[in-house]
């Protein structure tokens, strides 16, 4: 992945938008699909093209057009999301300056049926708090990705360990501690973190805390 490890950033901040361009970069890919960060400047768009697989769309900040050849349009803001749909040219255009995470969903069988194409939604609601417990969701699931939401009650967390692949944070709501090789860290919503392969850390909340987890595996 190719993102940095150990420290908190922003994908919004680490990616703004150059003016009159759109952006691209891809920061991981898998037998199974990519991870890119795309950001468009305000009055830019990128071409309607037809793709033979969704893709999950994350708005990092800003607000963004999504268009279709049959009329179909999806206005998308601050965290929200969508699984565009296949067989039709999807476009993305912007009235202002906007930054996007897109994963690349090659087996449409590997989504939760919790999310469907087409339908805008938002990661954080997809999982419940409940008293003294985490909540998981595997939104995506294959041989080489998994992308999870999670739930926090106050007080909860997870041990150390270490992961089998790397892995990349979004914080989603709340404020939660992040422990990576003998550091603490505080990340909050809207901000992001990364995991090398095999970085030993853990996660605490002491307040009510949701991020989503996208783990990719060699």
């Amino acid at each position: 992945m190719r993102e940095k490890a150990g420290v908190v950033f922003s994908i919004a901040e680490e990616n703004a938008p150059v003016p009159g361009c759109t952006v691209s970069k891809e920061i991981a890919q898998t037998d199974d699909g990519y991870i890119s960060y795309f950001s468009l400047a305000a009055g830019t768009d990128i071409s309607a093209e037809i793709f033979p697989y969704h893709k999950l769309i994350f708005i990092s900040s800003g607000n963004v057009e999504v268009y279709a050849a049959d009329g179909k349009i999806w206005q998308l803001g601050h965290m929200d999301s969508l699984i565009t749909p296949t067989g039709m040219p999807v476009g993305m255009r912007s009235a202002e300056d906007t930054v996007y995470a897109e994963i690349s969903i090659r087996r449409p069988e590997t989504m939760n049926k919790a999310v469907k194409a087409g339908e805008i939604f938002q990661l954080r609601e997809l999982v419940p708090y409940q008293q003294g417990k985490i909540v998981n969701m595997d939104v995506l699931s294959n041989s080489k990705m998994k992308f999870v939401i999670m739930s926090f009650d106050a007080g909860t967390g997870l041990a150390e360990h270490a992961a089998p692949g790397e892995a990349l944070i979004f914080a989603l709501e709340g404020e939660g501690t992040i422990g990576y090789e003998g550091t603490e860290h505080t990340i909050r919503a809207g901000e992001n973190f990364h995991f090398a392969k095999g970085g030993a850390h853990f996660v605490k909340a002491q307040k009510r805390f949701k991020m989503a987890l996208l783990l990719t595996l060699e």
